[in-house]
Parts: structure tokens; C-alpha cells; sequence
């Protein structure tokens, strides 16, 4: 009685009276109570299991198909070309013609070289003249740049006669000269006349 009076906790067990327990004892015991949540044992619905394992056991039915499509199936395997040349080239590809939408030049170019370019003179030396007289031949200087199918062709031009051959050679002087030769139906001699070089 005397204790309990005095405020110091009583215990009915031993009859004795036990340590006298402080405010901020008491309130600490209290806010660690209220800090701890309280555990739910709340077990998972079995609905949202059955999803799940539903949702595994199509994914792996799946992957047992696919894998038996591939057992089925023959492998495809590339076929690596055989190469029996060290070459390559590319391979051939389209390609299209010119299809110009305007012209380049405003005005098409003169062809500079014409007959009269083409054959400068005829040549009337000793030697030439028994050309004409023994191989009916003609001979003529001609301009540096002008080939061989090019003085056939102004000589038909110029005196109506056709070339058998054409000789060409360029002189020490730097000209060219031009050796044409007649076929059978035309005369030298008669072209000379024409020319009146004889």
C-alpha cells in the first residue's frame, strides 16, 4: 500500500515492488510502437495465378511449335558461289543512249576540213609525170591532218574520177604528199589534161 502511494509499479507475482519507469521511457516505447506498419499476411488472388501460369504455358507451347517447324523443315544453307578465275568484274548493268533535252552548241560546227583543204596542189616533178604516164597515178601535196580516206574522197569530189589505193608520206620539208593510185577505168593522163598539168 505504502508503494502504491508512493507511485512505484506494483507486481502481484513477487509482492515486490519494481523500478519506478520515467516519462520519456514511456513515450519512446510508444513511438516505436507507432513507427513499425502493421503486417498484412494478405495472400495473392487466384485468379492473377492462373493468368500468369496460362500466360507461360502458351508462350512455351509456341516456342515448341516453332521449334518443331524448324526440325521439319529441311536447314537452308546459302550456296557459296564457285570461283574458278581470279577476275572479277561487275556485272552488266543497263545502260541507256544519250537523250540530250538541248543542245551543247547553239550552232553546229563547220567541218574546216574540206576538198579544197584536203588538196593543195598537184605535184608536176619529172618523177610524178612518169608516174602518171606509167602507173596511172596522181600525185598531189595534201594537208598534214588529212588521212588517206579523206583524199580518196575529196579526189572523187574534185575531178570525178575513183581511187584503186592511196600511198601517203610526209617530206623532210614537213608537207605531206599523196601518192593515188586510179582504178582501171580512169586514166591519169586525161585527168592531168583536166587538171592542166601537161
Amino acid at each position: 500500500a505504502q508503494a502504491i502511494s508512493a507511485g512505484i509499479p506494483f507486481s502481484p507475482r513477487s509482492r515486490a515492488p519494481t523500478a519506478p519507469t520515467t516519462h520519456r521511457a514511456l513515450v519512446g516505447t510508444q513511438h516505436q510502437q507507432s513507427a513499425e506498419p502493421p503486417r498484412s499476411r494478405a495472400m495473392a488472388p487466384k485468379d492473377t495465378k492462373k493468368a500468369a501460369a496460362a500466360a507461360a504455358s502458351g508462350g512455351d507451347a509456341k516456342k515448341a511449335s516453332k521449334a518443331a517447324k524448324a526440325v521439319k523443315a529441311s536447314v537452308a544453307r546459302r550456296q557459296r558461289k564457285v570461283r574458278t578465275n581470279v577476275h572479277f568484274f561487275r556485272p552488266k548493268t543497263l545502260i541507256k543512249k544519250r537523250d540530250p533535252k538541248y543542245p551543247r552548241r547553239s550552232v553546229a560546227s563547220r567541218e574546216r576540213m574540206d576538198k579544197y583543204r584536203i588538196i593543195q596542189c598537184p605535184v608536176t616533178t619529172e618523177s610524178a609525170m612518169k608516174k602518171i604516164e606509167e602507173i596511172n597515178t596522181l600525185v598531189f601535196l595534201v594537208d598534214i591532218k588529212a588521212s588517206k580516206l579523206n583524199i580518196k574522197e575529196a579526189v572523187r569530189q574534185m575531178y570525178d574520177v575513183k581511187c584503186a589505193k592511196v600511198n601517203t608520206l610526209i617530206r623532210p620539208d614537213g608537207k605531206k604528199k599523196a601518192y593515188v593510185h586510179l582504178t582501171q577505168d580512169y586514166d591519169a593522163l586525161d585527168v592531168a589534161n583536166r587538171i592542166g598539168i601537161i
